[in-house]
């Protein structure tokens, strides 16, 4: 991720095993994938006790737009004394990215989200234009996704433990780490199940890193 309207820094990486899903992030914050000026950025926002969301591109809309979904989505819910459901979260998200894409200066921000409802985790993608794409296998965005997705591609196999996949994910962000100047400075690992969310890896500023 980075701080001016671009996106080049950051790899994020989703994956679904049997039953959960994994998000993992690097935690390098670049200018223009050129200077790193944070080695700590956080880039897994917890929206709530059921929805996660990766994010890949500027800072500033990141975080506003998490920030926005978050309370929204609390607000909505007591309105309606009803959680929402993963898809409608999505969907709500996706639609301020859609409105923002048509605007003069659009939000240059994209996410993979986490979330768990009464029919299980599941694995979101949204796209800067507010594209939405649910998925059953794995996805990655960022910088770094080349690298990442070689990694998934080659080791990924559908109903993976837990463990597994949670292996997996951090080799796939440290492949990235390894190649691409803009990701680094540390992996995080959270893991979405049916009970709830819960960080299952983290580490900071290592070379080689593994599970």
């Amino acid at each position: 991720m980075e701080k001016e309207i671009k996106k080049t820094g950051t790899t994020i990486v989703g994956l679904c095993a049997k039953d959960s899903v994994i998000l993992a992030a690097d935690k390098r914050v670049t200018l223009a994938g050129r200077i790193v000026v944070d080695k700590k950025f956080k880039k897994i926002y917890k929206v709530n006790d059921n929805l996660l969301i990766a994010m890949t591109g500027s800072v500033s809309d990141a975080q506003l737009l998490g920030r926005f979904l978050r309370a929204n989505l609390k607000l909505t819910e007591l309105r309606r004394n009803k959680a929402h459901s993963v898809k409608e979260s999505v969907n709500f998200l996706a639609n301020i990215l859609y409105g923002s894409a048509r605007q003069y200066i659009p939000s240059v921000v994209e996410f993979l989200v986490a979330g768990r409802d009464g029919e299980g985790a599941h694995l979101y993608s949204i796209g800067m234009d507010g594209s939405v794409i649910k998925f059953d296998d794995y996805s990655t965005d960022g910088s770094g996704m080349m690298y990442a997705t070689g990694t998934l591609e080659s080791n990924y196999r559908r109903n993976m433990n837990s463990p597994d996949a949670i292996k997996l994910a951090v080799q796939a962000v440290n492949a990235a780490i390894q190649r691409d100047a803009a990701s680094g400075n540390g992996i995080e690992v959270y893991e979405v199940t049916k009970s709830g969310i819960k960080e299952v890896f983290n580490k900071d500023n290592q070379m080689d890193i593994s599970a």
